[in-house]
């Protein structure tokens, strides 16, 4: 159906794409894959008529095209989903999906028409919990990427891009879209999938094509390979180490951090404590209450019953800068809208928390970092950045991570909270963050993870405790198995799984 050749595309005389091939067949989803800065964007937007390439030809069912524009791409059968949604909130769902293409009737907008229309493609994919007058404000994240797929569909697309499109899901919602693009491929569509997630690379695509540093590596059927294989293809290496190896029980230090009765609206019957040099993990399913879990520790959703302690000292902080005073750091699952002011620079950033004055005392005498210590600072995080005056909101995914983490490190705490660490990240950079929060744990301080990714905290923890309606289910040791975690989770645990 789709064959592009020798695409190469260059910005600002720096070569992004190397002579790129890929092809795709009716029916197919075939995944792309790579680093962050690999090119994998930079090619699907050229797809999408959002780039014009230097080099190359794109061949649609057997018609040669030059696609100058975005409408002439959609024109031709291409649409892409990207990470960030282009919706309206405060529209309808069918205002959103014919939004600039309103079917008119004697020169105003036929409504019925468009609510009609829209209707027929929910019920094409089996859509049963959006309505064509439900306001997108109203709607969870999962049905607004709904809505984007409809309005490609609504534009009549033979070959569907979706990039990172499980990067903002639950993992109850994750399985839910799968179930969509399997039905879409079913139908006809060829699908192209980008994503970092190698299990839905595996579970979902009959291809899987490589690209690194702007070249094609390798192109392989999916049931003949393996993730080690396309893992080694993407970063040049093995990953072998992808999990530092584990705290031994005589190289943990005292309690840093204790909660006994721990309670509020959403939470309770937290009894907790974490030991310098330890990484615990927290499993759960969505709205277990992980996150609150966090967020209570760290004073933006407040403990309202029980006691707290930090280093010894009593702590029931009230708001986070009274977490941060005491040393506790939180790095949240939202990036962009929590963690970064993208606009500022990768120094600017680094210095948010220490040019507020909320650490801890004595942690940042003389002021905050500068000059040297600030790029020790971001050398220590492994940084990959053209220089420390870079915006932010141009890095990679991972960097934007490890600025975050540097922001906070800049601070010296003693309790390290992270909610999903590696989110939308590559493997190379979650490989990068998995090393250096074992270096954090062995320089003496105490780590809380939350992920969804059960590989993820099943390498990285010393123990994992289980969440299960606000309140902790259960306690595994390391090593526990991903079955085992699903059992506590969902209240089927046995003796021999949960202390």
């Amino acid at each position: 159906m789709l064959t592009m050749q020798g695409v190469s595309k260059s910005f600002l005389g720096v070569r992004v794409l190397h002579d790129v091939g890929l092809d795709l067949e009716a029916g197919e989803v075939h995944a792309l894959v790579g680093e962050n800065g690999a090119g994998k964007s930079t090619l699907m937007k050229i797809l999408a008529g959002e780039h014009t390439p230097d080099t190359g030809t794109i061949t649609l069912d057997g018609t040669t095209h030059s696609f100058g524009h975005p409408a002439q791409a959609q024109a031709a059968g291409i649409g892409i989903i990207h990470q960030e949604f282009a919706l309206l909130p405060h529209r309808t769902v069918a205002e959103n999906v014919f939004l600039g293409r309103e079917p008119t009737r004697r020169g105003l907008v036929d409504r019925r028409a468009m609510e009609r229309r829209t209707a027929e493609l929910l019920a094409r994919i089996d859509e049963t919990g959006i309505t064509p007058r439900t306001p997108v404000r109203e709607l969870p994240v999962a049905r607004r990427q709904t809505v984007e797929i409809v309005k490609a569909l609504a534009c009549d697309v033979r070959v569907l891009v979706m990039d990172e499109p499980t990067a903002p899901l639950a993992g109850h919602e994750v399985a839910r879209l799968s179930a969509l693009v399997r039905r879409l491929a079913a139908s006809g569509l060829g699908i192209l999938y980008i994503s970092h997630r190698l299990p839905e690379v595996f579970d979902l695509s009959d291809r899987v094509t490589v690209l690194k540093d702007g070249r094609h590596v390798t192109t392989l059927t999916t049931r003949d390979t393996d993730p080690g294989t396309v893992v080694r293809a993407m970063v040049g290496r093995e990953l072998g180490a992808y999990y530092p190896p584990r705290a031994r029980p005589e190289e943990l230090g005292d309690t840093v951090l204790a909660v006994s009765g721990g309670a509020n609206s959403r939470i309770s019957g937290i009894d907790l404590s974490l030991r310098a040099g330890e990484v615990v993990g927290v499993a759960g399913l969505q709205g277990s209450g992980r996150t609150s879990l966090v967020r209570a520790l760290f004073g933006a959703a407040p403990f309202t019953a029980g006691s707290m302690t930090v280093a010894g000292e009593p702590l029931r902080p009230a708001r986070p800068r009274e977490a941060i005073g005491a040393g506790i750091a939180l790095v949240t699952e939202d990036r962009k809208g929590e963690g970064l002011a993208l606009r500022q620079s990768v120094r600017d950033n680094a210095l948010l928390v220490t040019r507020s004055g909320a650490t801890r005392s004595g942690a940042t005498r003389g002021g905050p970092p500068a000059g040297r210590a600030v790029t020790a600072l971001l050398e220590r995080v492994r940084l990959r950045a053209r220089g420390e005056d870079q915006e932010v909101q141009y890095l990679s995914g991972g960097n934007q991570q490890k600025v975050v983490i540097a922001k906070w490190l800049a601070a010296r705490p003693r309790v390290l909270l992270f909610d999903e660490p590696t989110r939308g990240v590559d493997v190379g950079a979650k490989a990068a963050i998995h090393t250096l929060v074992r270096e954090l744990a062995r320089e003496g301080l105490a780590v809380l993870i939350i992920s969804s990714e059960l590989p993820e905290l099943i390498g990285m923890s010393d123990r994992v405790i289980v969440m299960a309606d606000g309140r902790p289910a259960g306690e595994l040791p390391a090593g526990a198995t991903e079955e085992a975690i699903m059992r506590v989770a969902t209240g089927g645990r046995r003796k021999e799984d949960a202390a």
